[in-house]
């Protein structure tokens, strides 16, 4: 970004956010290496270093199976798929230490990873909790003390379904269910890591709990698994960042995230995803709303070679609400296919979809939508609004929403608009003596300002800077 920005040099040393502040990786100490390559031996091996139940080791196996089976999406999604080598990946790293509380207890390379990355930092300064997962498995998790005793509960997955299992089992794999899709099956093959929260009923968490998720291992593939489950009228935000160092080979990231929002609940779940160029996102994150609920995801797509991500809710109880908010960003050599599904499944249901693209180079931006109105039900209602904005003429975007309402005891509307930054209004900010990078930067940034406030401000803040960034060199 040119020093002759719109934001004065104090104001961008402030909130200064380099984009290769993730690439960086210390050598590998793992005490637990499950190999190359993904048979039903490598299940048993990481079924044994966890010491998982019967129940969960079946889980496994059903997943692998399911796996196996299914084809490559290919016949809709991209053919880069194909170029995903599983027999190459390594699927379970881990140094076998359970997570730590303290960071003065976390090994010296890890914390000094987490130091790097701004996580302790932030965590003093506006979180109630957080969990630091590296590689396989977390590396800390705390949460604040006034939070465990109102009966909080805030651990990774290994320790939700041992420790919480009355609580765990009920939900686990049923928002979202092994043979889903392709990738959620592989999963539930080899998940490890990820967040168990749960919130009691009436309580309102004021400080958002976060989890973030660090790579370090070259060949490797990392499968979080998170369920949150927030009780009657209760309240939680929870905020995830992810970041990996460039390898020369390719990386996988393939997480399933379950929300269940019992009566009156309300869900927040923010994204602000800054992978390296070389790694395939490939997760599937879906909500349950029950009656007068709400789920809401709030979704920032940058970086990665391919992203597949559609955050869904399914509005069960009569006047839940489900929400989409998201942004992505594909830059030359990156394929963003992104959107949300929607499934009304009971009276008075309200869906909400809000999704800009950017399109920079020869980067490829898709929306994929699926709303769904059944016959038997009335009074739903659905927005979906979906803007793309090109950037060079070697841009590409496309957009497939996919709407079906029966009956006609309801109301729905679509939107969709793709525009181009224009020679002309360069030229105009120009003459009024903007610089032409600061202009190009007004324009996106005046494309997205109104999503980006939907963001926390600490998100916010590194959001714009990072799409700056991005937008470095995109100009001619």
């Amino acid at each position: 970004m040119s020093n002759e920005s719109v934001i004065d040099q104090e104001t961008h040393e402030a909130i200064s956010v380099d984009l290769t502040k993730g690439d960086f990786h210390y050598p590998e100490n793992h005490k637990y290496d499950a190999g190359v390559g993904l048979t039903e031996a490598t299940i048993d091996y990481i079924s044994d270093v966890k010491d998982d139940p019967d129940w969960v080791r079946a889980f496994r196996h059903k997943g692998l199976k399911t796996f196996l089976d299914k084809p490559m999406p290919t016949n809709w999604a991209s053919k880069d798929l194909e170029n995903i080598n599983f027999d190459e990946i390594r699927y379970y790293l881990s140094d076998g230490q359970k997570p730590k509380r303290s960071w003065d207890e976390v090994p010296p390379e890890v914390l000094e990873t987490f130091e790097r990355l701004g996580v302790p930092e932030q965590e003093r300064a506006f979180l109630a909790g957080v969990e630091a997962q590296y590689d396989s498995e977390a590396a800390y998790s705390n949460v604040k003390e006034e939070l465990e005793k109102d009966g909080v509960i805030f651990v990774n997955s290994t320790e939700g379904l041992k420790e919480h299992e009355e609580i765990f089992r009920p939900w686990f794999g049923k928002v979202i269910p092994t043979g889903d899709n392709k990738f959620s099956a592989l999963n539930s093959a080899v998940f490890s890591g990820g967040s168990f929260i749960y919130i009691p009923k009436g309580l309102k968490v004021k400080h958002p709990l976060q989890a973030y998720f660090r790579i370090n291992s070259e060949n490797f593939g990392q499968f979080e698994r998170t369920l949150i489950i927030a009780d009657e009228g209760s309240e939680v935000m929870y905020m995830e960042g992810c970041t990996a160092p460039k390898f020369e080979t390719a990386t996988l990231h393939s997480a399933v995230v379950e929300l269940v929002a019992m009566k009156g609940a309300k869900i927040q779940y923010v994204t602000v995803q800054n992978w390296s160029n070389n790694v395939f996102n490939l997760v599937t994150k879906r909500g349950l709303a029950h009656e007068d609920a709400e789920v809401k995801w709030i979704d920032c797509n940058i970086g990665s070679r391919l992203t597949m991500k559609y955050p869904g809710v399914v509005m069960k109880g009569k006047r839940a609400r489900g929400e989409v908010v998201s942004i992505a960003l594909a830059n030359s050599g990156q394929e963003q296919d992104t959107g949300a599904k929607m499934i009304h499944a009971a009276d008075d249901t309200t869906s909400n979809v809000v999704s800009k693209s950017i399109s920079v180079g020869t980067g490829v931006s898709t929306y994929r939508g699926q709303v769904h109105i059944p016959k038997n039900l009335k009074g739903c209602k659905n927005n979906t609004e979906c803007d793309a904005l090109l950037i060079n003429a070697n841009s590409r975007t496309d957009t497939y929403p996919a709407i079906t309402v029966r009956g006609n005891q309801h109301v729905t509307q679509h939107e969709a608009s793709v525009s181009q930054v224009s020679d002309e209004m360069l030229f105009y900010m120009e003459q009024r003596g903007i610089p032409e990078t600061a202009a190009m930067s007004l324009a996106v940034n005046g494309f997205i300002n109104d999503l980006v406030q939907e963001f926390p401000m600490e998100y916010s803040v590194e959001l714009k800077r990072l799409i700056e960034l991005e937008m470095e060199g995109s100009v001619g």
